[in-house]
């Protein structure tokens, strides 16, 4: 049968989703000036598809201009399972007709926030995602967390995702069973925030090609069962100077932070409460964190503690003061894969830069650390609050993400938990 080769490019939207339009790779040259055409309210669509609500009507043109350093090609081969044998596609930004970038375009916020930290450091972050899903390919059999068993069991799905990693250009680190049934996460190395965005999208895009290609799926919805075990995208991080030397250790600094991280992570912790809103952005994420699911239910930080929002991570097998500041990070814990990795990150960088510029302290050991919300409503509530939130956002940016938000819940409202969990673990 006669084929050619043809390309995606696309943005992951405020539902966390990869949307965009597809050309024939040959003609990649030019779309990588003009892009692919895209409108207003495409931003609008939420994760069930229907535009509930929109502040941008039927009008406007923008386009999606691909990056080349944001390029995914995996060559399956002749026994690749099911669809083409060559997935290839680029990650994009959101333009303006005349090239300028439009003012809510996903991978734009993120580098607003990168700006945001240099002025106010004159540093940069480095960071990887931490993923979970469910893997549909596995029999659900009870006692085997973190089994060789279930590790075993799983079959060519992580070979063939470790494959298809490295083949688009990401460095894989590690691929595990998790302490949910069917549950499994896998992580990439770090990279600077842009590109680990980037790299967070395409690994999670290619977790779902290869289990579609074996007959499968790889679930990422925070909540697939109401009884189950959440699945968490967890962000790791640590502040770097120009030259790449790292800034986030002081053994004589509360909690083994160095002054300008503690003043990061204390932004990051005053600024919860309106940013789990982004970070944690769908009804059932607060399904996810609540008690005894070991996920945060605080706006705390601890040291080696996976119930914390804030985790201080440990250090393996270093003695030297340099190799321990080259491996020390902290983990954001409130997260999921309901959220865009270039919002949720955003979010974090904006929120550490603004602890920073005003020299926010962390809180005295002992204190009661202020709780998360309870729900997405909630944490809508707190966002439109903050006057900060909005200045990282700008208005226009700020009103789609609140209205977009505001147009889901109500959309699942009066549904129990067990059919709330049943319609995201179909979507995510």
């Amino acid at each position: 049968m006669l084929s050619e080769e043809l390309v995606f490019v696309a943005t992951c939207d405020i539902g966390g989703l990869v949307r965009g339009k597809g050309f024939p790779a040959s003609e990649i040259k030019r779309r990588r000036k003009t892009g692919v055409g895209w409108t207003h309210s495409n931003l609008m669509q939420t994760c069930f598809g229907p535009i509930f609500d929109t502040p941008f009507g039927t009008g406007g043109d923008l386009m999606i201009v691909p990056d080349s350093s944001a390029e995914a090609r995996v060559d399956f081969g002749e026994g690749g399972g099911r669809g083409a044998p060559i997935e290839h596609f680029f990650l994009g930004d959101i333009r303006n007709t005349d090239g300028s970038p439009w003012e809510c375009c996903p991978r734009e916020f993120v580098r607003r926030a990168i700006a945001a930290l240099s002025t106010a450091s004159g540093l940069m972050l480095v960071c990887a995602f931490e993923q979970e899903f469910v893997y549909t390919g596995i029999e659900d059999r009870p006692g085997h967390p973190y089994s060789l068993s279930a590790f075993r069991r799983q079959g060519p799905f992580g070979e063939s995702l470790v494959a298809a990693l490295r083949a688009a250009g990401l460095g894989p680190d590690s691929f595990l069973t998790e302490y949910g049934p069917r549950q499994f996460e896998f992580t990439v190395a770090p990279e600077p925030a842009l590109k680990a965005a980037d790299q967070a999208v395409i690994a999670r895009e290619l977790a779902r090609s290869v289990a579609f290609r074996l007959g499968h799926r790889a679930i990422f919805s925070p909540m697939p069962y109401a009884d189950g075990t959440g699945n968490g995208v967890h962000i790791h991080f640590s502040l770097h100077g120009p030259d790449g030397e790292p800034k986030t250790y002081d053994p004589s600094g509360p909690l083994g932070l160095s002054e300008v991280a503690a003043h990061f992570a204390a932004g990051v912790l005053a600024h919860l409460p309106a940013i789990a809103a982004i970070t944690a952005p769908s009804p059932v994420s607060y399904l996810r964190l609540t008690p005894n699911r070991w996920a945060p239910t605080n706006a705390d930080i601890v040291k080696q503690d996976r119930g914390a929002a804030l985790r201080v991570c440990p250090v393996f097998a270093a003695s030297r003061r340099k190799d321990i500041a080259r491996q020390f990070n902290l983990e954001f814990r409130v997260c999921d894969a309901a959220a865009s990795p270039y919002l949720a990150l955003g979010a974090l960088i904006f929120a550490g830069a603004d602890g920073i510029a005003r020299k926010l302290s962390l809180p005295q050991a002992g204190a009661q650390s202020a709780p998360l919300p309870r729900s997405l409503g909630q944490a809508l509530d707190n966002m439109e609050k903050s006057e900060t939130v909005a200045s990282w956002f700008g208005p226009v940016f700020r009103e789609a993400y609140l209205r977009h938000k505001r147009s889901e819940v109500e959309h699942v409202r009066g549904l129990d938990a067990k059919e709330l969990c049943a319609r995201y673990a179909e979507i995510y």
